[in-house]
């Protein structure tokens, strides 16, 4: 595997290294990115919480208005 050095990846635009990390990124599986004990917890209660926090929400033309009426 060809590694890039850090002159090559200095060279690349912002756009260019943000196109990379991504490619990256998306290349790993879910079992391929280890979480915390702390991280594994806060996904498993915000998923148990998932369908109440929908349930409680406000679509995005309502927040809209509301912000509209509130800074005119």
């Amino acid at each position: 595997m060809d590694v890039l050095t850090r002159d090559e990846l200095t060279r690349l635009t912002p756009p260019e290294r943000l196109a990379l990390i991504s490619q990256l990124w998306d290349s790993l599986e879910a079992d391929q990115l280890p979480l915390t004990a702390a991280q594994q917890a806060e996904l498993d209660r915000r998923l148990e919480t998932l369908d109440q926090d929908r349930r409680e929400g406000i679509t995005w033309a309502a927040l809209k208005t509301e912000l509209d009426r509130r800074c005119p």
